[in-house]
């Protein structure tokens, strides 16, 4: 058996009947997977992949192992593994998976460092963890790796930093920035993944509640999106005046986070920066406020602040809620630990809307492996785009019209005019 670290390998009966069920609704993926069997693109290079592991995933694995690449999977976030679909990537599929949910700091940052010890020639970031402690930590590696592609808003923004300062030492491709990405993944799938997520912890009834969405980013668009069409009051606060304004056409409330925090029941961070919610917010909030995180890493919300504000923390007054009582008795209960909502409390994005997401990975690895890509972060060239889009279209039986050669030519030129 490979190499691994998973919680226990007899969970993988039930995993694989997980990853199979994911795998219906993953045409495109499963498209790329048989062409990659035949063609083997990725033969003998050696991958290290820091993502989610969970059925979806998986899948994306099973397509690059298909291609022949030598995979090594780890966790980007210690409470999204799915410990059934880890054990059977192991024992049915033969990859090397170190990823154990809940694992604490230091095994997750050991498990980062089994994926380097890999010598990866291709490197996989959802939050560019693995890319950033590659840096950090074994800068003598960085001459074999030819690309990486990196899957969420985050890690572009740590990435794009670091290109910024000189800091950036390999080529990267912003898969999140492609639009079979964000415009789909980010806002139908962290929408509704996220709503999951809460549903489960809480039980909380939507219709009615004050939401608060802090940012309003694709992700924040498509949360703000799903709890609007159950009867929500959603407020949004955002910093940036675009999106704010965008926010306000919508037909949302729009707000600084100072106010909202005065009448929102349930508030939601989805922005990518940190402290987004801190001490100032928490003194306003109303006695039973619920506070949750769909952004990448749990610094969105200041927990050191509500920890040291509360006289009391009741832990797991129910499964992924915890209760804080301020002194004045006022509870607050935070969801998940700040962790992702959507893939601690619930199962993340649906197979369906991910199907696009990792054919993009996929394909883009192909791409990176192909080319010398220069040191910089590369967008996802629009013919992998456009391929994907159109087999998206076709497994749904959603045909769409063609131009006409004169149609063609009327758009390619400037002669013609009124």
């Amino acid at each position: 058996m490979v190499k691994h670290h998973v919680r226990d390998i007899d969970l993988a009966e039930k995993g694989k009947r997980r990853i199979e069920w994911a795998d219906n609704d993953m045409p495109v993926l499963r498209k790329i997977r048989e062409r990659f069997e035949k063609e083997k693109p990725l033969a003998g290079k050696r991958m290290s992949a820091c993502l989610h592991v969970t059925a979806e995933t998986a899948n994306l694995a099973r397509t690059l192992k298909a291609g022949g690449a030598e995979l090594i999977l780890v966790a980007s976030n210690p409470l999204s593994t799915q410990d059934d679909v880890a054990a059977s990537l192991v024992k049915d599929y033969d990859i090397s998976v170190f990823a154990v949910r809940g694992e604490d700091h230091k095994t997750y940052y050991e498990h980062i460092r089994a994926a380097i010890e890999h010598n990866p020639e291709v490197t996989m970031d959802d939050g560019a963890d693995l890319v950033s402690t590659l840096h950090a930590e074994y800068p003598e590696k960085l001459k074999n790796v030819k690309g990486s592609m990196e899957e969420t808003t985050t890690g572009i923004i740590r990435l794009r930093a670091m290109h910024k300062d000189g800091a950036l030492k390999i080529p990267v491709v912003a898969v999140n920035d492609a639009e079979t990405k964000y415009l789909f993944d980010n806002r139908y799938g962290t929408g509704q993944s996220t709503v999951d997520g809460i549903i489960r912890a809480t039980d909380f009834l939507i219709a009615g509640k004050k939401v608060v969405v802090a940012g309003y980013g694709w992700c924040g668009k498509g949360f703000a999106m799903r709890m609007k069409g159950m009867g929500a009051h959603v407020i949004v606060t955002e910093v940036h005046p675009i999106k704010a304004l965008e926010a306000a056409m919508d037909g949302f409330w729009v707000m600084p986070m100072s106010e909202a925090a005065k009448i929102g029941d349930l508030f939601v961070t989805i922005t990518g920066d940190i402290h987004v919610i801190r001490k100032e917010h928490f003194e306003l909030m109303k006695d039973g406020a619920i506070v949750a995180n769909s952004g990448h890493f749990n610094v969105e919300i200041n927990i050191e602040d509500l920890e040291a504000m509360a006289k009391e923390k009741r832990e797991n007054v129910r499964n992924n809620v915890d209760e804080y009582v301020l002194p004045d008795g006022r509870r607050i209960f935070l969801l998940a630990q700040g962790r992702l909502i959507n893939l601690a409390a619930a199962e993340g994005h649906p197979a369906s809307v991910m199907d696009m997401s990792f054919a993009t990975q996929a394909l883009t690895t192909e791409f990176a492996i192909k080319n010398d890509l220069p040191v910089a972060v590369h967008d996802v060239p629009h013919e992998i785009e456009q391929w994907i889009a159109l087999t998206k279209l076709e497994t749904m039986g959603v045909q769409i019209d063609e131009l006409t050669e004169e149609q063609k030519l009327y758009l390619s030129s400037w002669e013609m005019g009124t």
